[in-house]
């Protein structure tokens, strides 16, 4: 038996700047309408199914005042102003903003939206163009079930374009009721007891490092650090008690149990969390490898060697208080999170059961029979925007089978956690990447944020005897919202996007806001940029002409992939970060054609017969045309090489089908690993005519699990080359 405890983090970082009361960015508002209300409600479909959602307070807080209709953001303006009443800067505002959404699921699929990415640089925007786009922004984001059932949603749909302001009116109707459905909904649910509210530290700090940055030495002795410490229990103890309070108004009880921020850890905030009244909490299987001294490896199915360690709850004990914990397996985490989007619902969910079964009949052959705890814990939210129809024929297939399966029982992560056999008298310092905090404090733009935080932090102590107790609380208000970790998150160079600015203003403002709080001068760096590198590279760059390198593994000529397009991920990351062991394999990808051919070039940290291990897999999966892949592995004569030499490599073509894949004959296909990887692909083998859009990831498999893909943003997309190609690639 396999009981299995879900758990989907809602988070949201706190965007509103107090001061002025604008919320600087819409995702609250945004993610409320495609996956707070819809993730909750589609389980009244499945009584049988138990799951447990953690609701981080910043984003109820938000969540409360838009659907009060007394929050704003400026998309949310400039989406309900009137098209012919926006100045220039509002239209150019509205063009540059309004098509943050994922291409391939929320923009391709309508035909006016594309028409409208497709159109910006090449023309200008009409008012009428203007007012789609308004409707488009926000529409392409209401929960699937009101675009398969309500009737405005679903006129709107149809008419594609030439949208009216009544059009708006009624999108924004649809809007605020999906806004105040969220959190009665959540009430509702867990009522029932079928499911259960987390929640996390109030604005989402790491807790181990409000406690002592230096914790972060137990792993980087050697690391520069912010250049005063920053040492608050007080604060890590505070944002568990307001997340306590918050909670308890508005779901009637106090939580039995935390999330901590990122599955962040470590022995000082045990206690911490003891003394709030958290009954458990939970983060990754990395940490308890740490801390036990162990590794977990898988095997070539992904099943994990020790089982009997991993699927368990345990008590942690430290400064005198015990919590509960459940560690959660980051494999089958990231498989939800990362790899199931390009999969069919029905072949997802198989062999995600698959593998829960499995685990459960390992734990119970290892331990005389006993039940296993599976812990499954990741983002309720972004993962939705890559899959077909916002993930949910993929949750109604999960749930469906979870719900019938006689060897599955799908419980709450309280029930879960309730009765631990075996205490740990420690915790290794971590989170959930990496098994380390260098995310939040390991680059030196890191550093300077710590360091302003310290010294605002001591600001307000030094201020608050004389000072108001009005002015003393807005000041606290902001620095705690300011020990938040996403500011950090997005700092340095290991993480970005096409909002790094707003996050570092948004930081170095709150930060502003206690200094004039407590009517002290502001020091002048809080002015400028905490930003000293640029976005991690990742964009893609289009080919400029044909090419046709030999497949022998080897840069041959400096000239054979002279006119490829290239991607370069070094290194590469985006909005979710995957826990996995595969990312740093590959550093580039280059692709071309002639005119019957596609090839790809891969290259590595290491050489690329070397990355490609036993149990390791390249492939090329292609979301167009859907359902295709080129599996590359190396073959069993390759260990039998010398060093230095080319390895064999096996290239097969698959076509995905429900519930699997079939391998099929494709003449001319090749592949090679050397120094890079190398592979050809005949066009013909794909179905793709001249024309014909071609979109590709290149993803790296260990032990039957994706553990990365790249591009991380998106695929490469790129048309069929037809016989003029060359000339208009020269003409360019």
């Amino acid at each position: 038996m396999t009981r299995v405890a879900i758990l989907w983090h809602m988070h949201q970082p706190f965007y509103q700047d107090l001061a002025t009361g604008e919320h600087v960015l819409p995702w609250v508002r945004l993610h409320a309408l495609k996956d707070y209300w819809g993730m909750v409600a589609l389980l009244d479909e499945f009584p049988g199914v138990k799951v447990t959602f953690n609701l981080v307070p910043s984003l109820l807080v938000q969540l409360e005042a838009f659907a009060r209709d007394e929050a704003r953001d400026r998309h949310l303006e400039l989406g309900l102003k009137p098209a012919d009443r926006l100045t220039d800067d509002e239209r150019a505002f509205c063009v540059a903003h309004f098509f943050h959404a994922h291409r391939a699921r929320m923009i391709d699929p309508h035909p006016r939206y594309r028409e409208l990415f497709e159109q910006r640089g090449a023309r200008g925007f009409s008012t009428d163009d203007l007012r789609d786009l308004q409707v488009w922004h926000k529409l392409v984001w209401i929960d699937q079930s009101y675009q398969d059932e309500h009737e405005g949603i679903r006129a709107l749909l149809a008419k594609d374009r030439g949208f009216s302001e009544q059009d708006k009116a009624v999108l924004r109707a649809v809007e605020l009721e999906l806004l105040r459905k969220v959190i009665p909904a959540y009430a509702a649910a867990a009522a029932s007891g079928r499911v259960e509210l987390s929640t996390s530290p109030f604005y989402h700090p790491i807790l181990p490092l409000l406690c002592d940055t230096d914790v972060y030495r137990r792993t980087h002795p050697q690391s520069r650090m912010p250049r005063e410490p920053f040492r608050h229990p007080e604060d890590a103890a505070e944002q568990l008690a307001r997340a306590v309070a918050l909670h308890a108004r508005l779901f009637g009880r106090r939580p039995d149990g935390l999330w901590p921020s990122e599955g962040s850890v470590s022995d000082a905030m045990v206690p911490l969390v003891a003394d709030a009244g958290f009954r458990w909490m939970a983060t990754d299987e990395e940490i308890l490898a740490r801390t036990a001294g162990i590794g977990f490896a898988r095997s070539g199915d992904g099943h994990v060697d020790q089982p009997e360690r991993l699927y368990r709850p345990y008590a942690i004990a430290a400064g005198g208080r015990t919590v509960a914990c459940g560690f959660r397996d980051h494999t089958l985490s990231d498989l939800i999170g990362f790899t199931y989007a390009s999969w069919s619902a029905d072949g997802a969910a198989d062999d995600f059961v698959y593998r829960l079964v499995g685990a459960g009949r390992a734990y119970a052959e290892r331990t005389g029979g006993e039940a296993a705890t599976v812990f499954v814990i990741l983002d309720g939210e972004n993962a939705w925007e890559h899959y077909d129809r916002q993930g949910r024929p993929f949750l109604r297939a999960l749930y469906s089978r979870l719900a019938s399966h006689p060897e599955i029982e799908t419980v709450t992560m309280a029930e879960a956690c309730a009765a631990p056999a075996q205490t740990l008298h420690t915790i290794f310092p971590g989170s959930w990447i990496g098994g380390d905090f260098y995310i939040w404090i390991g680059h030196p733009d890191d550093h300077r944020a710590w360091s302003q935080l310290a010294e605002a932090r001591r600001t307000l102590e030094a201020a608050a005897p004389a000072a108001a107790p009005a002015a003393v609380a807005r000041a606290r208000d902001e620095i705690l919202i300011a020990e938040g970790s996403d500011w950090f998150w997005w700092y340095g160079d290991d993480h970005s996007s096409d909002h790094d600015v707003e996050f570092d203003e948004l930081f170095r403002r709150h930060v502003r806001n206690a200094y004039r709080a407590l009517d002290r001068p502001v020091p002048e760096e809080l002015f400028v940029t905490n930003i000293t590198t640029g976005a991690p590279r990742g964009g893609v760059e289009p080919p400029t002409g044909l090419i046709e390198p030999a497949i022998d593994g080897e840069v041959t000529s400096y000239f054979e992939w002279i006119g490829a397009g290239c991607v370069d991920m070094r290194p590469a990351a985006g909005t979710m970060h995957q826990a996995g062991d595969g990312g740093s394999v590959i550093e580039a990808i280059e692709f071309g054609f002639d005119l019957d051919r596609r090839f790809v070039r891969v290259d590595g940290a290491r050489p690329m017969r070397e990355a490609l291990e036993p149990d390791v897999e390249i492939r090329l999966k292609f979301v167009e045309p859907a359902g295709r892949q080129v599996v590359i592995r190396a073959s069993a004569a390759a260990a039998d090489l010398s060093a230095g030499r080319q390895s064999v490599v096996q290239a097969r073509l698959e076509i995905r089908r429900p519930g699997g894949s079939d391998t099929v004959a494709c003449g001319g296909l090749a592949a090679a690993a050397g120094r890079i990887l190398e592979v050809r692909v005949p066009f013909v083998c794909l179905g793709a005519e001249p024309g014909t859009r071609l979109a590709f990831v290149v993803a790296v498999n260990r032990a039957g699990a994706e553990v990365a893909h790249h591009p991380r943003r998106g695929p490469i997309e790129i048309d069929r080359p037809d016989g003029s190609f060359p000339e208009r690639s020269w003409t360019a």
